[in-house]
């Protein structure tokens, strides 16, 4: 029987991680993990409690409260997450949250929280989880590390047409300040900023249509998983 890998996909905000990791776990066979939807779900339960983010104390008594999971929704095939028993898919996406999570996502005590719980996670392999730490915090021993960036202007109008879809009304240049304070935010933050890992594989997906960075990081994984189990003893 093959045995498994682990698959961690960093990169910048709207650069399409989630939706490719959610596509390469359904071609693998493994479940996708999506750790902004963690981050975001912190950031609406801060948001509708009025969480003071420098109120260390609050903050930690504050997530003993949060209860995050991912449900299989079967009739729109798709995983839904789920905050303290709720739905909670479409408030996560809403502009409000947008322009907080990358503050609530710096905050240390959120990290040690969230990062816990995926390697928790992780443990039973077969995972594919994206976010802005993973394969140098959270998986740093994935065995396959992809590290996705895309041209800012094409990650704005992406961003715009996805908000626009959802019927959520943001102007591009609102957007485009959106963008820019998150990726400021994630690169400088004290607590595991975001950066390429060593063994990243980069993946510019600027002009690269989703079928085809779908079949480029599914022949790695495969490849991947064939040299796993071909240097890792079989239990």
């Amino acid at each position: 029987m093959s045995r498994k890998i682990n698959v961690a996909i960093d990169g910048y905000s709207s650069t399409g991680k989630s939706s490719l990791a959610r596509k390469l776990a359904s071609q693998l066979g493994y479940v996708f993990i999506d750790t902004g939807a963690m981050y975001r779900s912190v950031t609406l339960y801060f948001l509708q409690n009025g969480v003071d983010y420098d109120n260390v104390e609050r903050v930690k008594a504050s997530l003993q409260n949060i209860e995050i999971s991912f449900e299989w929704n079967e009739e729109e095939q798709v995983s839904n997450t789920v905050l303290n028993g709720k739905n909670v898919d479409s408030l996560i996406r809403s502009a409000a949250v947008s322009g907080e999570v990358s503050e609530v996502s710096a905050i240390p005590e959120v990290r040690e929280f969230l990062v816990r719980q995926q390697q928790e996670i992780a443990m039973g392999r077969g995972i594919v989880m994206d976010g802005r730490d993973i394969g140098t915090v959270v998986l740093p021993d994935a065995e396959l590390k992809l590290f996705m960036t895309t041209d800012f202007d094409t990650r704005v109008e992406r961003r715009f047409q996805e908000l626009s879809i959802k019927g959520i009304e943001m102007s591009r240049e609102e957007v485009a300040k959106n963008i820019e304070h998150r990726d400021y935010i994630d690169t400088h933050r004290a607590a595991s900023p975001l950066y390429r890992a060593d063994d990243a594989i980069l993946i510019d997906n600027t002009k690269l249509t989703e079928e085809d960075q779908l079949r480029l990081t599914l022949n790695l994984a495969r490849r991947t998983i064939e040299k796993f189990n071909e240097n890792t003893p079989q239990e």
